[in-house]
């Protein structure tokens, strides 16, 4: 099997490139830029530009699956241009995909697209699985939803399309562990707001693990990328500052704080999500980190 994966020089493209190698599968991918064609070992790399409606054809040649992870980062201030970019660079990658299927001879066979738990609504008692309807009323929560309108819309070339909404990836070398140990190595470490607020978290092997099982077995449909462990803000800073030996000193961060400096991105770090694990367990994904502590000692 060959498949194309757009994003593939983030971390969790890197992580899911060497998987998909571990189990003899080939790979594509797509690269913004020229200097990044040859940079991925065990994979053959193709330009394309999204904002000039850009791709190199050659690239789905004997292509069964692409796999969409290419979006701008999220954790940069939300200006009103950037939050447009935001919204475009997730937008305008599935439209330049599906149009150039649309227009050209393929084999491709599923559609798998990134997303996002900034979906749900906040809550800090409810628990969220894919059968809720509707979106909370943040930025991301509406970017989630026309993200993924773009990535069902390849189901009207006749292609099955599986949606994985992302939680917390917790990663080595970046990513929310690496925000997140800073302030605590430096002996500034504290629960975020009330501490309260639930974090639905996942190890990038996992993450990168479920896009694998999706493929493998060609399941269709959303599917929640996170773990079967969520835990509070309160309880995964005491857990990190436990590996790090670091002692937590200071009070809670107050929300106005965080809100007068990271303005509306403050939604990350504030908003509750507790959503399940539940359906990718049932279609028979066994994760390797359910427990946080293991999760953090292994990445730390």
């Amino acid at each position: 099997m060959k498949v194309l994966i757009a994003g593939a020089t983030g971390s969790i493209g890197r992580e899911l490139l060497g998987q998909c190698l571990n189990e003899g599968i080939e790979v594509n991918y797509l690269t913004t830029s020229k200097d990044k064609l040859d940079v991925l070992d065990g994979a053959t790399g193709y330009f394309w530009n999204p904002k000039k409606n850009e791709i190199d054809i050659n690239a789905f040649d004997g292509v069964k699956a692409v796999i969409n992870l290419a979006g701008a980062t999220v954790s940069k201030r939300w200006t009103d241009a950037y939050k447009k970019k935001i919204l475009e660079s997730r937008l305008n990658t599935a439209r330049l995909i599906l149009n150039t299927l649309k227009n050209n001879d393929h084999s491709v066979e599923q559609y798998l697209s990134a997303s996002g738990i900034s979906l749900y609504p906040s809550s800090k008692t409810k628990l969220y699985d894919e059968n809720f309807e509707g979106s909370g009323d943040t930025f991301l929560a509406e970017v989630v939803v026309e993200w993924e309108k773009a990535a069902e819309s390849f189901s009207e070339i006749d292609i099955p399309v599986s949606i994985v909404r992302t939680g917390i990836v917790l990663a080595k070398e970046e990513g929310a562990l690496k925000k997140i140990v800073q302030p605590i190595k430096m002996g500034f470490g504290a629960p975020l707001g009330s501490g309260d607020q639930w974090q639905s978290w996942i190890h990038i092997e996992d993450i990168a693990g479920i896009y694998l099982h999706l493929l493998k077995r060609k399941l269709a449909g959303v599917f929640n990328g996170v773990s079967g462990g969520p835990v509070t803000n309160k309880k995964m800073t005491k857990i990190i500052a436990s590996e790090l030996n670091k002692p937590l000193w200071m009070p809670n961060v107050p929300v106005f704080m965080l809100k007068l400096i990271l303005g509306e991105m403050s939604a990350l770090v504030l908003e509750s999500q507790l959503v399940s694990a539940q359906k990718i367990e049932d279609s028979g994904y066994k994760f390797n980190y359910v427990n946080l502590e293991r999760a953090i000692e292994e990445l730390l």
